[in-house]
């Protein structure tokens, strides 16, 4: 890695000819993937990526530039590039880098470089065995692990530098059970910023049974009935409903472009009172989590929703300066080859009074949902149509069989606005979260929550909205 002296004299460089603000990211990533398909070690992965960017803003403008030469004259050579598309008088720039300390720290146990690649291909085999052995009726299991351990160091022009180290580890379980005709699959992934410490919590044997115990319901359950109906999202869901029907809409790039039906709307009841939404990046070993973001800012908890009502957007620096505001920490990139922008962390619906089994007593008629499944939704207006993975019929109060093929259609703002109930429970759910062509690791979460009417049934389907809708896939 480059000295600070070394640092400061490229940072110099990017704004000499008149730039607002430039920034430098290093990055050193190690990779691993183990994965078994048929029953067999298919694929074991390992790597080493390193490179570096430099972003260099003014005004509305962004010029990004990255290289994999990392010696003090590749990355002049990349400043002076992004220098050029700067415009303004030509200034002499003298700043001092001073290392900004984390906020939070997440101490590692068990790094993933310590345990050997037999070690890891034997929990996947562990996996796949426990899959198999759930029923007879499990045709297909594929299993993946997965750890990366990147170390990066941030430096930019208001004199901030950061070394930070992220470490994550995951593990997935996907099945496909089949019966005649019929065929269903069934999914479970647990991860964090976490080393092999997390399978002290979630061992192979138990992710696996989950993922193929619910292929097995599916094949049992009966097609799901049609029409408008209540639902209980119980916490085990995850928040797959807060994350795309409303978090991605106050992301503040999608505000301050008008494709968020969230725009201008701060200080509004958007939500039920019950409802207080947050995205919070400081949550100890949640696979969304984080010391610093990609551009240095401190993760933090940032309240979205208080009690129903609009409080804050997530912003990066570049939306930041637009509103001469700070950053809310979620500037947020895949890696080096890309240019940070507005994402979320841990994003989740705060836990309410309600106890969860009372929940579903209320009901007389509604459905269960237990696990999400894919969809899509326009963040231009809200609209949603959501796959249920596994879902419940619920009679007079109680859980009666399983359902297959239901969706949830309905619009985020006015599902939130209906909530009249939310339990005192909060489960998470991981993935990697897709936006401008960029994945980022997250975690959402929430209680299980009454909402008095969402229609069940039909089919997804598209609309002439473009890139504005969201096509939700499990990773």
């Amino acid at each position: 890695m480059l000295s600070k002296e070394e640092l400061r004299e490229i940072l110099e460089l990017a704004v000499a000819r008149g730039g607002d603000f430039a920034d430098i990211f290093i990055e050193e990533k190690k990779t691993v993937g183990v994965a078994c398909e048929a029953d067999k070690i298919e694929r074991i992965n390992s790597g080493i990526d390193a490179g570096a960017g430099i972003r260099v803003i003014s005004g509305d403008t962004t010029a990004y530039a990255y290289t994999n030469d990392l010696s003090k004259e590749g990355l002049s050579q990349i400043a002076k590039v992004v220098s050029s598309a700067s415009y303004g008088d030509r200034k002499d720039v003298s700043l001092d880098l001073t290392e900004v300390r984390p906020v939070v720290d997440f101490a590692v146990e068990k790094m993933p470089d310590g345990v050997s690649i037999d070690e890891k291909v034997e929990m996947v085999n562990r996996g796949n065995k426990t899959a198999r052995g759930v029923d007879s009726r499990i045709k297909q299991v594929t299993v993946g692990l997965a750890d990366i351990i990147q170390n990066v160091v941030i430096a930019n022009s208001e004199g901030d530098y950061v070394e930070d180290r992220r470490v994550r580890t995951r593990f997935m379980v996907n099945t496909v059970a089949a019966e005649g005709e019929v065929i269903q699959t069934g999914y479970n992934a647990v991860g964090g910023f976490a080393g092999f410490e997390l399978f002290r919590e979630y061992t192979p044997e138990d992710v696996a049974r989950e993922a193929a115990g619910r292929a097995v319901k599916m094949l049992e359950a009966k097609p799901a009935p049609a029409g408008k109906m209540a639902i209980v999202m119980a916490g085990e869901a995850g928040g797959t409903m807060v994350h795309e029907a409303c978090g991605h809409g106050l992301e503040a790039d999608l505000v301050q472009k008008r494709l968020s039906v969230y725009a201008n709307r701060k200080g509004e009841q958007v939500a039920s009172e019950l409802v207080t939404v947050i995205d919070d990046a400081t949550v100890k070993g949640k696979y969304g989590s984080f010391r610093f973001d990609d551009e240095g800012s401190a993760g933090q908890k940032t309240v979205l929703i208080k009690d129903g009502v609009l409080e804050e957007y997530m912003y990066d620096r570049l939306t930041a300066m637009r509103e001469k505001r700070d950053s809310t920490g979620n500037g947020r990139r895949e890696s080096y080859q890309d240019k940070p922008i507005p994402r979320m962390s841990n994003t989740y619906i705060a836990p309410g009074k309600d106890d969860p089994e009372t929940i579903i007593k209320h009901v007389k008629n509604g459905l269960l949902v237990r696990k999400m499944g894919g969809g899509q939704v326009n963040t231009t207006n809200g609209d949603f149509v959501f796959d249920v993975a596994e879902g419940y019929l619920i009679k007079d109060g109680d859980i009666a069989g399983p359902v297959r093929g239901a969706t949830l259609t309905g619009n985020g703002p006015e599902v939130l606005q209906k909530v009249d109930m939310v339990g005192s429970d909060l489960g998470y759910t991981i993935g990697t979260c897709g936006k401008d062509g960029q994945g980022v690791p997250v975690s959402d979460a929430q209680p299980t929550m009454h909402i008095p009417g969402i229609v069940v049934g039909g089919t997804a389907h598209g609309d002439d909205n473009g890139p504005r809708i969201r096509r939700i896939r499990r990773i």
